[in-house]
């Protein structure tokens, strides 16, 4: 049964990943067209670090816990001559 599962890691870094690309996606778009009443710290663009910083650990849990590939037949009976 757990050889077929896939870790929680692999579907938060999933997450991640796409919450990332909408904030840096945000980020960028302010850098071009600036809103009409900024914040305080504006010209330090967060959205640009958050959603990079948020892109760069989705993609990290996305290769770290990414399914592993089912075992090839041959391999797991002892080999192509069955050889066990």
């Amino acid at each position: 049964m757990h050889e077929h599962s896939i870790s929680v890691w692999f579907f938060i870094g999933l997450i991640l990943v796409v919450y990332g690309l909408l904030i840096l996606g945000t980020g960028i778009y302010e850098l071009f067209v600036p809103l009409a009443n900024p914040v305080v710290m504006a010209h330090l663009h967060i959205g640009i670090w958050w959603g990079a910083g948020m892109l760069f650990f989705g993609l990290v849990y996305l290769v770290r816990f990414r399914p592993k590939r089912q075992q090839n037949r041959f391999t797991a009976v002892g080999g192509i001559h069955g050889k066990a």
